[in-house]
């Protein structure tokens, strides 16, 4: 990550909601190394954030002058839309200054979502970005890697995948530099990638055989329901 110099005030405090996630566990260290005062926003901090229970919303936005707004477990979750609008209203009633929220292409929940900090009354910042490279060595889809096999939905659009690391930086920027509110930043890696071509790619950086099986949509998502398992980070493409 390329070398920063904060410029935000001393006295700022930012929040940081979804502190442990993929980029926030990236984000906060960098604050920290800037000077920058974080509050972490996570289930198992102190005062705890949970998306789903709003009862510490107000001690976790007390004295915070920005936000870094990770919606768990995606934007395009039935709910999104209401837990927003009530972060927004409280925040404006705990005087913050700047939202930055992280967003994704391509889902309307989404742009529901930006409009909702666009019409904040406060400073604002997007990062909308696309799939990210992590999914496939720290989030849903590491199993399937790891047993050789990337099973999902027949997605035959390819996707400018992007690193994690290039997101948590444009939004420590944003957090610490002047000049971005009011902006709107599409980050995205440097090629389009299909999933077979990821699978491609995966199986010569690790030296094994990692093949793309697609299935019916339907069926995937069925298959993930008789599973059992958490369908969180697999939103993005049931």
């Amino acid at each position: 990550m390329t070398t920063q110099t904060s410029t935000a005030n001393s006295n700022d405090l930012v929040l940081v909601l979804g502190a442990t996630g993929k980029t926030g566990r990236r984000i906060v260290p960098s604050l920290k190394t800037l000077g920058v005062p974080v509050r972490l926003g996570s289930r198992s901090a102190s005062p705890a954030f949970d998306w789903n229970n709003a009862a510490n919303w107000d001690e976790c936005l007390q004295g915070v002058t920005k936000v870094y707004i990770n919606y768990a477990p995606d934007l395009a979750m039935p709910g999104a839309t209401d837990a927003i609008s009530e972060l927004v209203r409280r925040a404006r009633a705990a005087d913050v200054k700047h939202l930055v929220l992280l967003s994704g292409r391509g889902e309307a929940e989404a742009l529901a979502c930006e409009a909702m900090i666009q019409r904040s009354g406060l400073d604002w910042t997007i990062v909308r970005a696309s799939w990210f490279n992590q999914n496939f060595s720290e989030g849903a889809f590491t199993d399937m890697v790891q047993a050789g096999q990337i099973t999902l939905p027949d997605v035959s659009t390819p996707e400018p995948f992007v690193d994690v690391d290039d997101i948590a930086e444009v939004a420590v920027v944003a957090l610490t530099q002047p000049g971005h509110a009011g902006e709107l930043y599409e980050v995205t890696g440097p090629r389009l990638l299909t999933l077979a071509e990821v699978a491609e790619a995966l199986s010569t950086a690790t030296g094994r055989t990692i093949q793309y099986r697609p299935v019916p949509h339907d069926a995937f998502v069925q298959g993930v329901a008789d599973s059992g398992a958490p369908q969180d980070g697999l939103w993005v493409v049931l």
